[in-house]
């Protein structure tokens, strides 16, 4: 038996409760897995887990061992990275998770510059706009928008995003362009139901905070399709520049009310909790963190 594989596969099927997820990670089968844990359970002498016709679960025994499992497996990752790093350039997968209209706007196109810089090193972009399990899911890294709530998760700054009030060129000849965020109320608005408060939006002027009740027939959740409304006269909408950056450069719409601002978009970098960053994922958030300059590069 191989004991530290052993130990891998329990750790990974004690995060996604399913042995038939764990063994794919190990390409391997559902059985052999079975097996395998069965066997280490017998070295240990002991139940590590406790099996139904639905759930997985640790055994108190079991939980012991797997706190204990993700610290020596840290160290055995680390070391292997240390004895790599100090002969070759980093090698590995990077599993990346991100929204997908900012993952198709802006990390696709930077790849190739990162691949150029570390060759060695593979990255899969899981693209979604849900809010998915980084551990469940086998994630290293994932980009997030907007202020995090509190969690066990840990996170980096990668940079932020100016948010920028913009109509099309049609909505203003229409509608004319408001001079105060107060007149927004009188211009059909394009909602996005991400926000905490969809149909209230803030603006400082000065040292003092506006907040606007708008209106709008339309509300989206997406984000590449709220850029696709602006375009399509639903509305005006407040933005982040990453987002429509390249469409005011072209005049298919138009940046308003740039005397009053708002708030900027946080932009984070997300890591799984209880594991330690491996130098690879670190070398991919640091390339975002020197790439991603959103007042500079993202237009």
């Amino acid at each position: 038996m191989d004991l530290f594989e052993s130990m891998a596969l329990f750790v990974r099927i004690a995060e996604t409760g399913s042995f038939s997820a764990a063994a794919k990670e190990f390409n391997t089968t559902q059985p052999t897995a079975s097996k395998r844990i069965a066997d280490l359970e017998s070295h240990l002498s002991t139940k590590l887990l406790r099996r139904t016709t639905r759930h997985i679960k640790l055994t108190d025994t079991g939980k012991e061992y797997y706190d204990r499992c993700i610290i020596i497996l840290r160290e055995m990752e680390d070391a292997e990275h240390a004895i790599k790093q100090l002969q070759t350039s980093p090698t590995g997968t990077i599993k990346v998770t991100t929204g997908v209209a900012f993952g198709t706007a802006h990390i696709l196109p930077r790849l190739h510059e990162f691949f150029e810089s570390y060759p060695g090193l593979n990255v899969i972009l899981h693209l979604t706009d849900q809010q998915i399990d980084l551990v469940q899911e086998g994630v290293d890294i994932a980009l997030r928008m907007g202020n995090l709530p509190d969690s066990e998760l840990s996170a980096k700054l990668i940079c932020s995003s100016p948010m920028i009030t913009v109509a099309s060129p049609a909505h203003i000849a229409k509608y004319g362009a408001p001079k105060h965020p107060k007149e927004l109320s009188l211009h059909p608005c394009a909602l996005y139901s991400g926000r905490e408060k969809p149909r209230k939006w803030r603006f400082q002027e000065n040292d003092m905070e506006i907040f606007v009740d708008v209106q709008g027939k339309f509300m989206t959740n997406d984000a590449a399709a709220y850029r696709a409304a602006l375009l399509a006269n639903l509305g005006l909408g407040v933005v982040p520049l990453w987002l429509v950056g390249d469409l005011i450069q072209t005049g298919a719409l138009v940046q308003i009310l740039d005397e009053f601002s708002i708030e900027a978009l946080p932009i984070h970098a997300v890591y799984p909790p209880g594991k330690r960053i491996s130098s690879k994922v670190r070398y991919f958030s640091e390339f975002l963190t020197e790439h991603l300059n959103i007042c500079d590069n993202i237009k």
